[in-house]
């Protein structure tokens, strides 16, 4: 019997794999067989993402690139052996509404968490159009499903995010190249687990943060990393347009 979720003879390519969600993906990809491309432009927190990576076990590389440079993806690409599974993970954050978000804050984040992605697809999957074959993981957030409070910038990229997911679906399934998008909700990532850490109360902080999900807690970086697995692995082959939600029913009521 086939062992489910196996990605052997696989190349994956994990951006803003250097920590958190990004990190858990490379981690899990190369212990079910996948040969990883790290790809971060911190090169110490990728070089740890890598030596983890090999320490036990697994294939990985690291590429240092800033995925909002267009001509820097472009050129990974063209030095990498064919890519089967994009995780298109690399994305930043900003706390504020419309008093305290301005034009260079959106901007800055546009950059990294929509032209990011975009640069990723126009280089990874275009390839795999040609192929026939090919997973695009994009991760998105609960935040491009249903607005947040004080994330105004960061709501606005991830709505992109499940637009371009979806109409990449539209134009390019057909090919055999599957589009999809992760809709988190809150993660312990290295970015909330700094803000909980700086609050006056950091136990209370954290309760606030999980409130918003009916499991009462948030999710671990590992946990969204089993959601991307799934989305690479062939079992998921009738799997496209769609938005994976992993976010302790927040949206259950919305």
């Amino acid at each position: 019997m086939t062992t489910p979720f196996r990605l052997e003879g696989k190349t994956a390519l994990v951006t803003g794999a250097g920590s958190g969600i990004g990190k858990a993906i490379a981690e899990l990809f190369a212990a079910q067989g996948a040969g990883v491309v790290v790809v971060d432009r911190d090169k110490d927190a990728g070089r740890a993402t890598v030596d983890a990576v090999q320490a036990a076990g697994g294939s990985a590389e690291l590429a240092v690139v800033d995925v909002a440079d267009e001509g820097a993806v472009l050129a990974l690409e063209r030095r990498l052996p064919p890519v089967h599974v994009l995780v298109a993970n690399a994305g930043i954050g900003h706390v504020g509404d419309l008093e305290n978000t301005g034009a260079a804050d959106l901007d800055r984040l546009y950059a990294v968490n929509v032209r990011g992605v975009f640069n990723c697809c126009r280089a990874f999957a275009r390839p795999m159009l040609a192929r026939g074959a090919g997973s695009v993981i994009n991760m998105a957030s609960i935040g491009g499903i249903v607005a947040v409070r004080q994330r105004l910038a960061y709501t606005t990229t991830k709505f992109a995010v499940v637009g371009l997911t979806k109409s990449l679906t539209l134009d390019h399934s057909h090919t055999g190249v599957r589009f999809n998008c992760i809709c988190p909700g809150r993660v312990e990532t290295p970015f909330a687990m700094q803000r909980i850490a700086e609050s006056p109360d950091p136990a209370q902080a954290y309760k606030d943060l999980a409130a918003t999900q009916l499991t009462g807690r948030m999710a671990k970086p590992a946990e969204i990393a089993a959601a991307a697995l799934y989305l690479a692995a062939d079992e998921s082959a009738m799997v496209t347009g769609s938005c994976l939600l992993v976010d302790g029913g927040w949206s259950a009521g919305k």
